[in-house]
């Protein structure tokens, strides 16, 4: 155990002392705080283009004057006396970037209406310009109908249901989008954790054994107790590395107020006025109620131990390609695909699980061991019965120690192997071989 400790130590510091750690570790969070930043400042910025549009209503379908809804940058003007074919060579010329042609048509039947433009039209324009036009041929519909608007209007129902969790605490009101947004992001983490620290593993292993540095250390220390320490200590490379990033995340989410002062008096007004309209103020509220309802606690937990379990279990598959693997980088990527495909398939198996979370498949997927890392965070916000939660943690822990001591068979043969192509076969063989 002391050699396995002197491993670790000599894994952790080498890589966390090398420029490159520091430089990742501290530019991340930037990166990512720089983005939120640019994402908060556009969002709360009023400077949208006013786009006009020249409308030729010979059906008269607007009724010499256009409807538009609040916050509509589109300012519509109805254009008298000219044709379609006419006016082709005159908007541009007129302070017109697109005109509207509307012919005489049957409302029961809306159709030859045209949007004329120079270039092609954004698609937020165009749903914007046809849900205009929609309004319009309802409105002239209702009217045939001998049905007064308002009255249809109060008639038409737009009802949301909230969902409230009835907890011990008290009720607390639900919402999908967080639970879907913080699962989502939670799973794809590990997802990425697996697939680059793993990595790394292999490529540590590949290298030490490149360079004959393997030979020397085995000579001291059992080929298990390599393939731990180094395990162990890559692993604590990448728990530093991800604690170090929530907190700068953390500092750096707190300064962005104090670094863009206009940007946080913007967000004051929105949350608590609506600085565009309410539904700034709902959508910043909405936010706040769906983070009070995911329970934090349970959140982080699970989070590292399915982190450091996937990892201890993944680790050990990358440490044993790593072993078979010498100069050939081709015959590491075909004998790495097999260890990359149940990875892929948790995530694939993840995305079904938000939205089901309580599908066989789903189930199915937090529950094994090569896929439980990923989908159970995907869960885990959707009232995972007890019974499922720690038999995915039990089942985990086993399958850690099971592939760990079939890979370790697998790493104290092939770390010493040079100049032959080893297969998957052998490397099973090697696993259930009793001596």
């Amino acid at each position: 155990m002391n050699k396995t400790w002197l491993i670790v130590q000599r894994e952790y510091f080498s890589r966390v002392r090398k420029k490159s750690f520091l430089l990742t570790t501290i530019l991340v969070p930037l990166i990512i705080i720089g983005f939120y930043a640019a994402i908060i400042a556009i969002s709360v910025s009023d400077n949208a283009e006013i786009v006009k549009v020249a409308v030729l209503d010979e059906g008269n379908l607007f009724n010499g004057s256009v409807q538009k809804s609040k916050n509509d940058v589109i300012e519509y003007d109805i254009v008298k006396n000219e044709n379609e074919q006419g006016f082709k060579t005159k908007y541009r010329g007129s302070g017109y970037k697109m005109f509207l042609y509307v012919p005489k048509i049957n409302f029961d039947n809306p159709t030859g209406i045209r949007l004329h433009s120079e270039s092609a039209v954004s698609l937020g324009t165009k749903s914007k310009i046809e849900k205009t036009v929609d309004q319009a041929v309802e409105a002239k519909r209702l009217q045939a109908a001998n049905i007064d608007p308002e009255k249809y209007r109060a008639i038409n129902a737009n009802v949301a249901v909230p969902n409230i969790i009835d907890s011990g605490k008290g009720e607390k009101k639900s919402v999908a989008g967080v639970a879907y947004a913080i699962s989502f992001a939670c799973g794809l983490l590990i997802y990425l954790i697996l697939m680059i620290y793993g990595t790394m593993v292999m490529r540590g292993v590949m290298e030490e054994k490149t360079n004959r540095i393997a030979e020397v250390i085995v000579s001291s220390v059992k080929p298990f107790q390599l393939m731990m320490g180094k395990i162990i200590g890559i692993g604590a490379v990448g728990v530093t590395q991800f604690v170090i990033w929530m907190v700068l995340l953390g500092g750096l989410q707190f300064l962005l107020p104090v670094v863009f002062p206009s940007m946080g008096q913007e967000l004051t007004q929105q949350a608590a006025a609506g600085a565009n309209g309410p539904e700034s103020a709902g959508i910043l509220l909405t936010i706040t109620e769906g983070l009070s309802s995911i329970n934090v606690p349970l959140n982080v937990f699970c989070f590292l131990f399915y982190f450091v379990g996937g990892y201890l279990l993944y680790a050990s598959l990358f440490a044993a390609i790593g072993s078979v693997v010498s100069e050939d980088q081709s015959e590491a990527q075909q004998l790495v695909f097999p260890v990359m495909m149940p990875i892929i398939l948790a995530f694939v198996i993840m995305t079904k699980a938000i939205a089901e979370p309580n599908s066989s498949l789903a189930v199915f997927g937090s529950l094994f061991p090569l896929t439980s890392p990923i989908v159970m965070m995907a869960r885990i916000n959707y009232d995972v019965p007890a019974w499922q939660l720690i038999l995915s943690m039990a089942l985990l822990v086993v399958g850690f120690l099971l592939f760990t001591w079939l890979t370790a068979k697998i790493y104290r043969t092939g770390i010493l192997l040079y100049g032959k192509r080893v297969t998957w076969k052998e490397m099973i063989k090697w696993a259930f071989k009793k001596n």
